[in-house]
């Protein structure tokens, strides 16, 4: 396998004993960190269930003022979604329409064991996603002024769904 030639731009600054990622490009330095966290939400059922709050509170803790955010819903039922927050109609409309674009018990589905509506969620989370990456400046996260971060459930009944996020950024 070849030897990629180093970029003289790059340089790893790692020997001056810093315990982060330590990261010069053109002269500027800059000290990289990261915070990992793992945290569960219990639905009701299908629906949207905005995390925004418990995002921002991770952030808070993980002590990084700028840099990136990723989230990944684990799980194949469920989705990430940033939306509006400002009108709940918005939630009703988008139900609305999946629940019309993939309707539980259709016959198409072969993958009925878990229920009516195993499938269809699956099919949801396809059309939808389960990872969100955000930026974030001055310990906030550089959303608009309407958008919330949503875990948007599939399935008819209550689940406890875990989410992992991983921050990376400077202090």
């Amino acid at each position: 396998m070849p030897v990629m030639p180093r970029n003289p731009a790059l340089s790893d600054c790692s020997k001056a004993g810093n315990k982060s990622c330590c990261v010069s490009v053109k002269g500027v330095t800059m000290s990289l960190s990261q915070y990992q966290a793992i945290f569960e939400v219990s639905t009701r059922g299908r629906g949207l269930y905005e995390i925004t709050q418990e995002v921002a509170r991770q952030l808070k803790l993980s002590g990084l003022q700028q840099g990136v955010i990723h989230l990944l819903v684990r799980h194949t039922s469920a989705s990430l979604l940033i939306q509006e927050n400002a009108d709940p109609d918005v939630r009703v409309d988008l139900e609305s329409f999946l629940g019309r674009l993939c309707p539980d018990g259709d016959s198409l589905y072969i993958h009925t064991m878990e229920g009516p509506d195993d499938m269809p969620a699956h099919v949801r989370t396809a059309l939808t996603t389960v990872n969100l990456s955000i930026p974030f400046a001055g310990g906030s996260m550089l959303l608009g002024t309407w958008q919330g971060i949503y875990l948007w459930e599939h399935r008819v009944h209550p689940h406890r769904r875990t989410i992992a996020l991983h921050a990376v950024g400077s202090a």
